[in-house]
């Protein structure tokens, strides 16, 4: 990946992928314009204040690219005591996800979070739920937050960018896999999903690369994780006829 640092600011990096794609209808326009404000992460200052932004202590999970949200919103459904944040940069897989949000009522709409009697300056509680989103790119995210801090990192069915050329643009790169292991706490939890044999193959490379940070975890790769509930990509993976493999990996420390 490319990047260019300036000073003390953020790495400035080169993003491939798409940011738009249809036109967003009225809905989901409302949901970028009121519903992802309360839950966006502040990046700055960093590191991310984690306890503040969940309203408490509580283990961390995060999930990188989680498309139209349908697995970010069943795993805060089920594991209410978990802070979950998801990462998209893509704007109508943010919208879908800020949908199914509202929907199961996670992060109900409409709700006024003013402190009763308290002073226009007061500094407002956190929202209510366990989702936070992060809707750019997941390195900035990575960035800002603290060592040590996650406990379970999902990569769900990223973008394989199948040609030779393109490898580096692949997620799981020996860089990238460095920069997880320093968010994440020894015996966290990375899991890969993955439709493409070649993202298999590329991810097991770099895992290999690096044993001083993660050991594979031997597991039935074509077997689900018992928690996990299909995306809209795999769906469509499994109707075009490719195999979904099921990879994970343990933080050492």
């Amino acid at each position: 990946m490319d990047e260019e640092t300036t000073g003390a600011a953020r790495p400035r990096r080169d993003f491939y992928g798409r940011r738009h794609g249809k036109s967003l209808r009225p809905n989901q326009r409302r949901h970028l314009a009121e519903l992802l404000p309360r839950l966006s992460v502040p990046l700055d200052p960093a590191p991310v204040d984690l306890a503040r932004l969940f309203g408490s202590e509580r283990p961390v999970w995060l999930e990188i690219g989680f498309g139209g949200g349908e697995h970010l919103a069943h795993q805060a459904l089920a594991n209410p005591g978990v802070g979950l944040i998801g990462c998209e940069a893509f704007v109508n897989g943010v919208a879908m996800a800020l949908n199914q949000i509202e929907e199961a009522g996670i992060e109900p709409a409409g709700i006024k979070r003013d402190l009763p009697g308290a002073a226009p300056e007061a500094t407002p509680p956190p929202p209510a739920g366990n989702v936070r989103i992060h809707a750019g790119d997941a390195r900035d995210l990575l960035d800002a937050l603290a060592d040590a801090c996650l406990s379970r990192v999902f990569l769900l069915y990223p973008d394989p960018w199948p040609k030779a050329r393109h490898a580096r643009r692949r997620f799981t790169s020996v860089e990238n896999l460095a920069v997880l292991a320093r968010v994440m706490a020894p015996g966290a939890e990375l899991r890969v999903a993955t439709d493409i044999p070649g993202y298999v193959e590329h991810t097991r490379e770099a895992i290999a690369a690096v044993p001083e940070l993660f050991e594979t975890v031997a597991r039935d790769t074509a077997a689900p994780w018992s928690d996990w509930h299909r995306t809209r990509y795999e769906a469509k993976a499994i109707r075009e006829g490719r195999a979904p493999n099921y990879l994970s990996f343990l933080r050492r420390g």
